[in-house]
């Protein structure tokens, strides 16, 4: 970035902020919103209310209201910032993806603070946990949403949530019920995604499956190994059940008796000699800052067991081997037409590394970490604003032409900048598995729709080298203080 590019941020910035002004009654109050994000994408070490106040010469009290008490609308930014992303980030190949990160803390005034598992560190200590949504397409990605995790705990203790500013309503919810809400929000935003990933802690949750599929969204996210299904529908009856010992039917639907018992994805693969027996298929998905990305597959329609112990709706099964260490696997289910390639799960599968690169530049690059408040609507205004400024840092990005590294939004034939997975080496081709479209999903009853192609086959000769394999997390380049 030259000087003059630096310079030309600050009116940027200003054309930016305006298409927020209207959530904003008072022009006092709106006064404050420029001086927050500016301090959030200044070159301060810390970036919380205090020092950002300093630095502009306001006092640290009049932030600190701006943030928990004075009247502005939170929501409709939230709103405007899908807004935006939906009509000038849209792309046919966009991938939304779920996690969830976490804040250290002291004390136990933060609302949502409690000894649990921080991944920020690695370990169970005091903190919070936030539930966020992000967004890739085409080498731009940015955050759209995030809700704070409320604890049993907490829910429980209405009066301590009184003083922490947690409205009545809030209550406690599962993490991917969060989840769910946030894609609700933005489907009712016009963002539109074509995939969604998450990890195993939102994919081995039958609820949160059976919540994609009401909401017809296609999706690949990775499931714990222990998840349990069948790769043949065992028969169901509605015949009433008598137990032996006496007593009233039982009318409940129930798997047949003497039809094959549900095991996990991991005692499948290891047993039953379609998938056991499969040879593994070599795919390149992408270079990654320390050479080509290479993971091996296998695939098979699965069924899994849903929380009535019956089976679910069909989905496939792509189990993904590092060659470099065949003892990491990992286990995705995916929502999607028969046709899709296993080549295009993969890459949807593996592109989390979008939000851990926006937790980790949101962090780093916009103190998103360094919230100190006590209430819940100044935490929730400050994880608005963060990704608003992140949004404003992935538009300049983008603008700038500089090269974004790795996969490079969502899978498609005419995705930029990155080829197609390729299949280097394996056995005969994975066709589709029978059928033109996904059994039982109503979104595909009426019409057929085909999934992008196979990914060729390469030269075993001209195959790329296998070297280490890791996700790509550079930091977005805010070297300079954007002469704000």
């Amino acid at each position: 970035m030259d000087a003059q590019q630096i310079r030309q941020l600050k009116p940027k910035l200003d054309r930016y902020l305006k298409r927020f002004a209207d959530c904003f009654a008072r022009k006092d109050t709106h006064g404050h919103f420029p001086v927050y994000v500016e301090g959030q994408l200044s070159d301060l070490h810390r970036k919380s209310v205090e020092p950002i106040a300093k630095k502009a010469g306001v006092p640290v009290r009049t932030l600190q209201e701006f943030l928990s008490l004075l009247k502005w609308d939170e929501e409709r930014m939230r709103d405007r910032l899908q807004t935006i992303v939906a009509a000038e980030h849209a792309s046919p190949h966009a991938v939304g993806v779920i996690d969830e990160t976490s804040f250290a803390k002291q004390g136990d005034k933060t609302p949502g603070v409690k000894r649990q598992y921080c991944g920020s560190t690695g370990k169970t200590e005091n903190c919070i946990v936030t539930v966020h949504l992000a967004y890739a397409a085409d080498g731009f990605h940015c955050l759209l949403d995030g809700e704070l995790f409320l604890p049993q705990e907490w829910h429980e203790d209405r009066e301590r949530c009184r003083r922490a500013g947690v409205p009545e309503e809030m209550v406690y919810r599962p993490k991917w019920k969060i989840a769910l809400e946030l894609l609700y929000r933005s489907r009712h935003n016009g963002v539109a995604l074509r995939w969604l990933t998450f990890d195993e802690g939102y994919g081995g949750k039958p609820g949160f499956l059976a919540g994609l599929r009401e909401r017809r969204q296609d999706f690949v996210g990775e499931v714990p190994s222990i998840l349990p299904g069948w790769l043949d529908r065992p028969q169901v009856t509605r015949r009433p059940y008598r137990h032996r010992r006496g007593g009233r039917p039982r009318l409940r639907p129930r798997v047949t008796s003497g039809s094959p018992r549900a095991r996990s994805v991991k005692k499948l693969l290891e047993q039953d000699p379609r998938l056991r027996d499969q040879p593994w298929k070599r795919y390149y998905l992408r270079d990654g800052t320390k050479g080509p990305m290479v993971w091996e597959a296998k695939h098979a329609w699965f069924y899994p067991k849903d929380e009535e112990g019956l089976p679910g709706p069909r989905l496939h099964l792509v189990i993904a081997r590092n060659p470099l260490n065949p003892k990491e696997i990992k286990f995705f289910l995916g929502d999607a037409p028969s046709g899709t390639s296993v080549g295009t799960m993969l890459l949807v599968g593996f592109s989390r590394w979008h939000v851990e690169r926006c937790f980790e530049d949101g962090k780093d690059e916009l103190g998103m970490d360094h919230y100190e408040g006590r209430r819940y609507p100044g935490l929730k205004r400050h994880l608005i604003l963060s990704a608003v400024s992140y949004l404003f840092l992935s538009r300049v990005q983008r603008e700038l032409g500089e090269k974004n590294p790795g996969v490079d939004g969502g899978p498609g034939p005419r995705r930029r900048g990155c080829p197609d997975p390729v299949l280097v080496a394996g056995g005969p081709g994975l066709g589709p598995a029978p059928g033109g479209t996904r059994q039982g999903h109503p979104k595909h009853a009426a019409r057929q729709r085909q999934g992008p192609p196979e990914p060729h086959e390469a030269d075993p000769q001209k195959a790329p080298g296998i070297r280490h394999q890791t996700d790509p997390h550079r930091t977005l380049p805010v070297e300079h203080e954007l002469a704000l």
